[in-house]
């Protein structure tokens, strides 16, 4: 087994089998998604984001960072690879917010061949990602341990779908045309660069758990779902809570000398929003 593979199963605690099966890809996903959380903290800092493999093993494993779509596939993508799965990035058009255009390509997902079938797993679209790979079928709903989803087709069009309040919400849009590397790299610039980039405006983060529940936080709002009902909810009062919250209830790390950020780093980012606790006084 490569150290890479060693240090991410590490990171994940991992002590399960590794064989190219449906039941190692599931676990390794749902096991993903509760140990390495969602967050743009390098985009409002601001730093570059970086997605060649070693960039992505320093900041994920090494500095035990998160990080969003293009580093999270990008990382599970080299794992599976290593591991033995045929698999292979995507790109997908997110529709959540019903934009009245048709955005551009920014969320990276994957696609994984196994044992004749296809399957897409993505653990990268934060609170609302999916925790195990679902099959790549048309209109078949099909259980996630944080949620039921489908896929609608359409000629070359595919569109994710999740169970939200008893109707059908729409998360993004995609092929199967294979990218380049270069398509991620366009995608993650215009997501972290474009001035109209939600994530450039909030400071977002997010971790599921393996009860089926996950947390959340949007800048100083931070809450613990559970089956999609509010089990706890705190408005943080100060960047001190915001920052011993990131590191006690999502294990961030902040520490790494390149990739880590003091409060005073914390500060600076959260005086800029209007959700921030000293604003309007």
């Amino acid at each position: 087994m490569s150290p890479f593979l060693m240090a991410y199963l590490s990171r994940l605690g991992w002590r399960g089998e590794t064989g190219v099966t449906l039941e190692t890809l599931q676990a390794l996903h749902l096991k993903h998604n509760c140990t390495i959380p969602f967050e743009n903290i390098d985009v409002l800092l601001p730093r570059e984001i970086h997605l060649d493999d070693g960039a992505l093993e320093d900041k994920l494993l090494t500095a035990r960072r998160g990080g969003y779509c293009f580093e999270q596939n990008g990382l599970f993508e080299r794992v599976l690879r290593e591991l033995g799965f045929n698999v292979q990035s995507l790109l997908g058009r997110v529709i959540l917010a019903n934009p009245p255009q048709m955005p551009p390509r920014t969320h990276r997902l994957l696609l994984v061949d196994l044992a004749g079938e296809r399957w897409i797993a993505d653990v990268g679209f934060g609170g609302q990602t999916l925790t195990a790979p679902i099959r790549l079928l048309a209109d078949v709903p099909q259980p996630t341990p944080h949620g039921l989803y489908r896929l609608l087709n359409e000629g070359n069009d595919w569109t994710l779908q999740v169970s939200h309040h008893e109707h059908w919400q729409s998360m993004y849009q995609f092929d199967l045309t294979k990218p380049y590397f270069t398509d991620y790299v366009m995608g993650n610039f215009w997501s972290a660069h474009w001035p109209q980039s939600h994530f450039r405006h909030h400071l977002l983060m997010s971790r599921h758990l393996p009860d089926g529940g996950k947390l959340t936080l949007t800048n100083f709002s931070f809450t613990h779902w559970g089956n999609s009902h509010v089990i706890e909810k705190i408005e943080l009062p100060d960047v001190e809570s915001l920052y011993a919250v990131i590191q006690q209830r999502f294990g961030l790390g902040v520490d790494n000398r390149k990739h880590g950020f003091s409060v005073a780093e914390l500060a600076a980012i959260m005086a800029a929003f209007e959700t921030h606790p000293e604003a309007g006084k």
